[in-house]
């Protein structure tokens, strides 16, 4: 069995150094198997079935997750778990629906701002995402894991990199008919729906949707910082991304970034 983990890993890891954007898929390679030896993804037989199980997947969302009554009120070692809860996901849904945003948004991202900046950039706006959810609610017990803050951020930081970016989309509400708009439709589009959705949200489990608003206007608010002033042919102040003369367009589905978040 470890040995099968070693040999996939190794596999893994030797196909992602050899992308034009090894950290966003190195991300979601992390991601993905720190979920599948988790209690969470019901692939590890030793973390038992039933009642065994959900306890076993309650000490370790509350172990590695953000709970905010403990965060501002509990030890230093707690000040860590915005980092950590990061890379944890609740199921397999709230983990595909993470990676595939990470996917279609982060590699461009990451070749715009270099590998270094963007790692930073992706791990700092997560934490401060979490940290401003748990801030707002720092009476609660609930424990918070996923990506979902930083991936929110990546969001944000496209949308100012490449407004023009066209994003092929599929909206309930006309079929699931694809349909291609430019990333300055599909972004503000997705971040009102998340404003709307936090506007309805209970303190009980579910999505932490006010995360996905910090983490957005966070990677929104960088990008601007950062490239505010410079502009050229890979995207900035009204710009559309440029490769080989061509306007990229970018493949996908502006749904919620996540789905249960919030871990009983």
């Amino acid at each position: 069995m470890i040995s099968t983990w070693s040999t996939a890993a190794g596999r893994t890891l030797r196909a992602v150094r050899g992308t034009p954007a090894p950290l966003t898929y190195g991300l979601i390679a992390l991601c993905t198997l720190i979920f599948a030896l988790g209690p969470a993804s019901g692939l590890v037989p030793g973390y038992g079935s039933g009642d065994a199980l959900l306890a076993a997947q309650r000490t370790y969302f509350r172990h590695w997750g953000v709970v905010p009554a403990e965060l501002f009120d509990g030890p230093a070692g707690a000040a860590l778990t915005p980092a950590t809860a990061l890379f944890v996901h609740g199921s397999w849904v709230h983990l595909l629906g993470n990676m595939l945003f990470l996917f279609v948004f982060g590699a461009m991202t990451e070749e715009r701002m270099g590998r270094v900046e963007f790692t930073l950039f992706y791990i700092g706006c997560g934490y401060l995402a979490l940290l401003g959810y748990a801030a707002a609610n720092a009476g609660s017990g609930q424990s918070l894991v996923g990506a979902s803050g930083a991936v929110s951020a990546v969001l944000g930081a496209f949308l100012y990199l490449f407004p023009r970016a066209r994003v092929t989309s599929l909206l309930p509400f006309l079929f699931f008919l694809p349909l291609r708009f430019p990333a300055w439709v599909v972004l503000p589009f997705w971040a009102a729906l998340q404003w709307l959705a936090a506007g309805r949200a209970s303190d009980g489990p579910g999505v932490a949707y006010l995360a996905h608003l910090v983490g957005f206007g966070l990677g929104f608010g960088y990008a601007w910082a950062r490239y505010g002033r410079r502009k050229g042919p890979k995207g900035g102040l009204g710009g559309t991304v440029v490769g080989d003369g061509r306007a990229t367009r970018v493949k996908a589905a502006p749904a919620p970034v996540t789905e249960g978040e919030k871990q009983p």
